[in-house]
């Protein structure tokens, strides 16, 4: 099956009216959840994972998918308007997105933010579409020793890429590694970590990890903090950009696109680091630097355009090589196991209505996007007046009844709750909980991979040094840590020469 037939089919799949109902509502649910202040594309998908399980792979997919760059749009939102992000890329966006709205100018932002995605999510799904076969057969090549090399380089770039502490995300990962040991040896069959507990012989389900992580976890810290209050009055109308902001952006945009869907497929990029550097050669690029931080336009359209660009390319060493590249991919890769379906070299033959169907609804869920946030822009806007503390309980017992649902186990629901506390335990600890269930989800891979390898080779650790991918993978590695650890040592440097021209801090030194 060529690329274009392949497509078309995935059409055929995706314009099916039950098929197509639930992609209207992931991207209406998405961008509805995205809306809410402190609530991001992973707690969107989160929370609405145990839905999932009830419906046929195709649609719950296409679901997901939907709610994952509506929720994406739906976080900007209060991003320009109250300066509150809902997640780490939309920081970026309060830069410009808040001044344009201070000047007046919220519905022209709103407005070329939605265009700006559209644009962006566009061209990273052609893109998509025409390397996610190409990379697919080359990857039908691959064996358990490339595996665990794509996995564990999945796992560095998370920490390294993170923008929290990199000792923080190592240890949080690594957590993540230990909790997904819970359970049956895949490979030996006995029991590990169970303490004889029949219920954890099952392990731990991800849906009520999940759960509890990101949503639970950011309910309770959200009710410490204060929940959003309800936003004031703002008169936010329908109205496009004027001709003078579309010739500031429209290269912006185009360059932001290409930035944006590179950087998605690099695992650990995605959209805060697309939305950083994007914003950053725009500045540079740009002839009114000056006006970056104080509502340029261009910045704003960026810092979107690449951010929606990689959150749909991300998509393609998680359909092709079965490595999510970012937090919310590791959920969509956790349902996807849910229906017995493995994301990887195989899945565009053996499931190619799954693999063609994500794509096209893709396609079906960008333009719906644009159609839903140019129109009804002021609509979305009036939810915000809903105070946090009236939807934090509707929200909690949805939670608990979808993670009862999916296995109707009330040790699950106990264990979303346990995973609430420490969620907000690790939250309040500053902790990135990211790279906890990229952990969660790759550590098994890991694990799997390696002793497969191990198997094969009688032991022999030889075989790493055997296989091009590998050799290739760890040259990139020891370059990346290199890097960083110049980088480390840089800013070090830097600090102690700041502090010895400091004649207030001159006694500390040394």
């Amino acid at each position: 099956m060529d690329t274009l037939s392949g497509l078309m089919s995935g059409f055929e799949v995706a314009f099916s009216p039950y098929n197509l109902l639930f992609v209207g509502l992931g991207v209406l649910i998405g961008t509805v959840i995205g809306l809410i202040p402190g609530l991001g594309p992973v707690t969107a998908i989160a929370l609405l994972l145990p839905l999932t399980y009830e419906l046929e792979a195709t649609t719950s997919i296409m679901m997901l998918a939907g709610i994952y760059y509506g929720s994406m749009y739906g976080g900007r939102i209060p991003a320009i308007l109250l300066r509150l992000p809902g997640d780490a890329s939309a920081v970026i966006t309060t830069f410009d997105g808040y001044p344009l709205a201070k000047q007046g100018k919220a519905s022209e932002a709103l407005s070329l933010t939605a265009i700006g995605s559209f644009i962006g999510g566009t061209i990273a799904i052609v893109g998509l579409t025409f390397l996610s076969p190409w990379l697919a057969t080359l990857a039908t090549n691959i064996n358990s020793a490339d595996m665990f090399a794509l996995a564990f380089v999945g796992l560095l770039m998370i920490v390294l890429m993170g923008s929290g502490s990199k000792w923080k995300a190592l240890i949080i990962g690594c957590l993540g590694i230990l909790i997904a040991t819970i359970g049956i040896d895949p490979v030996s069959g006995t029991s590990r970590l169970t303490f004889g507990n029949l219920e954890l012989l099952m392990g731990i389900d991800i849906v009520a990890v999940a759960v509890g992580l990101f949503g639970i976890g950011e309910l309770i810290y959200n009710a410490e903090h204060g929940f959003h209050k309800g936003m004031k009055d703002m008169n936010v109308k329908p109205k496009m950009p004027s001709r003078a902001d579309w010739v500031l952006s429209r290269f912006a945009i185009l360059r932001a696109s290409i930035i944006g869907f590179f950087i998605g497929i690099i695992p650990g990029g995605g959209g805060p680091v697309s939305s950083v550097v994007a914003y950053g050669a725009e500045k540079r690029i740009s002839k009114r630097p000056e006006k970056f931080g104080k509502g340029a336009i261009e910045g704003l359209a960026a810092t979107e355009t690449a951010d929606n660009a990689s959150s749909n390319s991300a998509f393609i060493p998680l359909l092709t090589l079965g490595v999510p590249p970012n937090p919310v991919l590791a959920l969509i890769f956790g349902a996807l196991m849910l229906q017995n379906i493995t994301p990887g070299p195989n899945l565009i033959n053996e499931h190619p209505e799954v693999f063609w169907g994500v794509i096209a609804s893709m396609y079906i869920g960008n333009v719906l996007l644009l159609a839903l946030n140019l129109p009804l822009v002021g609509v979305f806007v009036q939810m915000l007046r809903i105070r946090g503390s009236l939807m934090a309980p509707v929200i909690l017992l949805v939670a608990l009844c979808g993670v009862f649902s999916v296995r109707n186990s009330l040790f699950d629901v106990a264990t979303s709750i346990v995973f609430g506390f420490v969620g907000y335990a690790l939250r309040k600890a500053n902790f990135e909980m990211g790279p906890f269930i990229l952990g969660f989800i790759l550590g098994p891979i890991l694990e799997v991979q390696f002793r497969r390898t191990m198997l094969v080779s009688d032991g022999d650790f030889g075989i790493f040094l055997e296989r091009p991918l590998v050799l290739a993978i760890g040259l990139v590695i020891l370059a990346i840590v290199a890097a960083s650890v110049v980088d480390l040592f840089r800013k070090r440097q830097k600090k102690l020469r700041q502090l010895a021209d400091d004649p207030d801090h001159t006694m500390y030194i040394g």
